[in-house]
């Protein structure tokens, strides 16, 4: 897959490298969810049918982000993940706007005008509630007009996952909640982390626990506080584990930013500056305060137990 950013107004230079008759699916696509997997599927589809490459664009920061609207959290699948998701669904070229407050303002019209019709995009594939341009006037019936006959528009509808429709917005909430199943279920996949270790207060080793503190690469979308069976991506090992994601009120107060620690089950590495990918695979329990130490070191027992049997069948 090629990799190809964009700014508004494309240089021409640009539009003549990258035109020829292609499909693309458009949209922000924050999560890649089995919704937004249902728009790529079709756009793949309909290239292969067509002959064409399968195009993707979408939009980096996510306008949330930039606008600061404030209701947005961070990124359910951030860049570095989001490509190689696609990647991996058959996209031959994943164009990335790169958004701020100038392409905010530009209208319907000249979106269409100056970043799709002089890429020769023969049809683009959106979701039913897509729409772009200037304060959202654009949708799907409008994107249709503004193509002049040189464009098709196909529009996916909602995809529906027992009577309810995936949302990345129902994920956020999910994930925030510690409804981990539901947010999984959504997404197609398990929900992850990535991060590096580094050095963390070394509390873990002198309880009997040693845990690996991520320092995550990105903004993900912070989950419930609370412990968490999880496998973890290591080199070409997988690992499994618990995690805790809170503020560790045992030992602190008034602590507010969270910690992602990590501990492994039968390894005795050194992870301090390596990168690890950890997957949620099941929310265990909201985070607590203990009274006392052993009290805390007898529940990180039984939790790893706990873990050790949710994760018996990924082994």
């Amino acid at each position: 897959m090629r990799t190809v950013t964009l700014t508004y107004p494309m240089p021409p230079e640009t539009a003549a490298q990258w035109a020829q008759p292609q499909v693309v699916a458009l949209g922000q696509f924050d999560g890649l969810h089995l919704g937004h997997v249902s728009v790529i599927a079709s756009a793949v589809a309909l290239a292969r049918k067509e002959g064409v490459p399968a195009a993707v664009m979408t939009f980096h920061p996510h306008p949330k982000d930039v606008m600061g609207k404030g209701d947005y959290e961070g990124y359910l699948t951030p860049q570095a993940d989001k490509q190689k998701l696609l990647a991996d669904m058959g996209v031959d070229i994943l164009y990335i706007v790169e958004f701020n407050e100038q392409l905010s303002r530009v209208s319907p019209q000249n979106f269409v005008s100056v970043m799709l019709l002089p890429l020769h995009v023969i049809t683009a594939v959106v979701g039913f509630d897509f729409r772009f341009g200037y304060q959202g006037e654009g949708d799907a019936e409008m994107l249709s007009e503004l193509g002049g006959g040189a464009m098709n528009v196909e529009t996916v509808p909602p995809f529906l996952l027992n009577g309810e429709k995936v949302s990345s917005s129902g994920i956020r909430k999910s994930l925030q909640t510690g409804e981990l199943e539901l947010a999984n279920a959504w997404f197609g996949r398990f929900y992850h982390l990535r991060g590096m270790v580094g050095h963390g207060e070394k509390r873990g080793r002198t309880i009997g626990f040693p845990t690996a503190n991520l320092q995550l690469d990105d903004r993900f979308v912070t989950p419930a506080k609370g412990v968490y069976a999880v496998r973890v991506f290591y080199n070409d090992q997988v690992l499994h584990g618990v995690m805790n994601v809170g503020v560790k009120p045992t030992f602190h107060e008034g602590v507010i930013a969270p910690s992602f620690e990590v501990h492994l089950f039968d390894f005795a590495g050194d992870l301090y500056d390596k990168h690890l990918k950890v997957e949620l695979v099941s929310y265990i329990r909201p985070e607590r305060k203990f009274e006392s130490i052993p009290a805390l070191i007898a529940q990180i027992g039984q939790d790893s137990e706990t873990a050790k049997q949710l994760l018996q069948q990924y082994l």
